[in-house]
């Protein structure tokens, strides 16, 4: 099948998940929207029950865990060869409100410019109040912070099309453009950080990313890693990669390095403290600061680097 807009959805052991993701997608998709489902190595029976409930999704089995990254790359690369001028991104822990990817189709033919779109992505629970509404990117000073409008009702503040130095992966649209330019997601990252990492590299080629608050998903934060900052996986890989991805993109001086990274390692730290399980999340922020300092990336427990898929198609 080929189509101009094709939506990628990235599974790994979330079966239900997935099919509620699906079903909210199966209004959207028309003439020219089609979507593919990368199943990342489940276990749960993913891949056969999307092919049941939903026989005109195309199904990919990568057969091992390749991470968000890798996971998604591979749906990008089908979509891109069959046809698609953007794709879509969606968590399959979300869900889109109708008309959701008609808003991205429009905001497109307005920002002409635009090699990434940025939905709106509000908690799923408590129903309303913002995760995702634009965020910036401070790379000199160890990344953003929160995003705009986390955690607050929705309002007129967060209903306003604008500039933004980043999208973010639950919910996102790159052009076949900016993917020419700048490359795919970086599948050496694996997790988390790797959607920062592509709009610093789709900005620098020369494309603005545009929010979009029409387009808006429901999302059910960081389902597959255990929960939003607060499990291991969230902040080993939170730290490593932001470490990385700062120095990369923002290299400074030895003692100001050292500085940002010392500020990365304690901010990531603090959010351990939080936890009654600070002890186990502190493992893992220690863990990944190491690694990102030593430049150990893929998955975790790798036992060499893994080399950056991205490197050779920046400019």
């Amino acid at each position: 099948m080929t189509a101009s807009w094709w939506i990628v959805v990235l599974s790994w052991n979330g079966r239900e998940d997935t099919l509620a993701c699906l079903a909210s997608l199966r209004g959207l998709v028309g003439d020219d929207i089609a979507v593919v489902c990368v199943d990342n190595g489940s276990s749960d029976g993913s891949a056969a029950a999307v092919r049941a409930a939903f026989p005109e999704v195309t199904v990919i089995e990568t057969g091992r865990n390749l991470g968000f990254a890798g996971g998604n790359n591979a749906g990008i690369a089908h979509a891109l060869d069959h046809g698609a001028e953007w794709v879509v991104l969606v968590n399959n822990d979300a869900t889109l409100v109708p008309h959701a990817i008609e808003r991205l189709r429009a905001a497109s033919l307005r920002h002409p410019d635009a090699g990434a779109l940025a939905g709106k992505v509000l908690f799923a629970e408590p129903d309303g109040r913002v995760w995702f509404a634009g965020q910036r990117v401070a790379l000199a000073l160890g990344y953003s912070g929160r995003p705009r409008g986390h955690g607050r009702p929705d309002g007129p503040a967060y209903r306003r099309e604008r500039e933004t130095d980043r999208a973010v992966g639950a919910f996102m649209a790159v052009s076949r453009s900016a993917i020419a330019a700048a490359g795919m997601l970086d599948d050496a990252l694996f997790l988390y950080v790797e959607d920062v990492d592509w709009c610093v590299r789709i900005r620098r080629a020369g494309f603005a990313i545009w929010f979009v608050p029409d387009a808006v998903a429901h999302h059910r934060v960081s389902a597959a890693s255990g929960g939003e900052g607060a499990s291991p996986t969230a902040l080993y890989y939170g730290v490593r990669n932001t470490l990385v991805v700062c120095d990369r993109h923002r290299p400074l001086a030895r003692g100001l390095a050292g500085l940002r990274r010392a500020t990365i390692g304690l901010t990531f730290a603090l959010h351990a403290l939080r936890s009654p399980h600070r002890r186990e999340l502190l493992s893992a922020v220690r863990a990944g600061y190491r690694d990102g300092r030593a430049g150990r990336l893929g998955a975790r427990g790798s036992t060499s680097a893994a080399p950056s898929r991205s490197a050779s198609s920046e400019r």
